[in-house]
């Protein structure tokens, strides 16, 4: 059971970092203006409206947290990489 625990810890914390990273990387596109802000804009707000959704039908069907948030984490970390290209 710690070691649930454990696991879940660290890939919260590791979501709030990737999360923080990505939040930069997404004011810097912003910053520098054009279409391409404009895409991320849309962007984003389509993905958090549908990660929202997915993630609230998933806990209401009974999945784990853990797996929710890796599941989110896996989106995160796409979103990165992405954006430092």
């Amino acid at each position: 059971m710690l070691k649930a625990w454990m696991d879940f810890a660290f890939d919260s914390a590791l979501l709030c970092a990737e999360a923080g990273e990505v939040m930069g990387l997404r004011l810097l596109k912003l910053a520098s203006g054009g279409g391409d802000a404009g895409r991320e804009v849309v962007r984003m707000m389509a993905e958090k409206s549908v990660v929202f959704a997915d993630a609230g039908c998933e806990l209401a069907a009974g999945a784990p947290l853990a797996l929710v948030v890796r599941r989110y984490r896996a989106l995160v970390r796409a979103n990165k990489l992405r954006l430092s290209r």
